[in-house]
């Protein structure tokens, strides 16, 4: 198998009032995941998309696709369990992943629906070159970083980033699968520390990740606004 996909839709939705997001329409009538996992569907070498959700919601889950999407041969549509964060849903997803051992896959956020089929085939062709890769956008905005949590009453500011070197990580990050697989175990390892995405967890345990043009249009939906 060339490539599957795996499409995250586990979280509990806070910031947007315990409304499952993946679950809303769209403008289009589609829900959020139906459009993320269409655009994947819509990619030939993608033969198999596990999507991971909230234990006891997958009657949710299907009612959010279409009969059409959930009947299709190619690509099958499994569901998993997630875990206690989204690094512990991206290895449960992994892991039953394992039985058709992919040469690739892409991780992709469920709650970003705007996803284009040429960013997806952008970083399918960048990943047989480079093992991992993720689309980046740059920032209009000029980073700053922090001595502590937005969320205490002191901050001060600890560096001045600069915006030519710096960027915003989207969603699909792409990985060849064996390697994704192996420090996903490793990561599922480290104690008392999560991982921002699963391009940290690979530089952290196999090597350099390459970057791609992201596209703006492939938000993120974190508030009720953002539909």
């Amino acid at each position: 198998m060339e490539a599957a996909a795996v499409v995250c839709a586990a979280g509990a939705s806070v910031r947007m009032g315990g409304i499952k997001k993946e679950y809303q329409k769209l403008n289009s009538c589609l829900t959020v995941l139906e459009s993320s996992v269409r655009a994947f569907a819509s990619v030939p070498s993608i033969e198999v998309i596990v999507i991971a959700i909230c234990a006891g919601t997958e009657d949710a889950a299907r009612a959010a696709l279409s009969p059409e999407t959930l009947s299709a041969q190619m690509p099958k549509i499994q569901f998993v369990n997630g875990g206690e964060s989204r690094r512990a849903s991206v290895f449960n997803a992994l892991s039953l992943l394992s039985q058709y051992n992919p040469c690739y896959v892409l991780i992709h956020d469920g709650a970003r629906p705007w996803v284009t089929v040429n960013l997806i085939k952008s970083a399918l062709e960048s990943v047989k070159k480079y093992g991992a890769v993720i689309p980046l956008l740059p920032l209009m905005d000029t980073p700053k970083e922090c001595d502590t949590s937005l969320c205490e009453q002191e901050v001060f500011i600890k560096r001045h980033l600069k915006r030519v070197n710096t960027g915003a990580a989207q969603t699909p990050q792409a990985f060849k699968f064996p390697e994704i697989l192996y420090v996903h175990q490793k990561a599922a390892e480290v104690k008392d520390e999560e991982f921002t995405d699963d391009a940290e967890i690979w530089g952290r345990f196999c090597g350099q990740v390459a970057v791609i043009p992201g596209e703006p249009e492939n938000r993120k939906i974190t508030f009720q606004g953002d539909i």
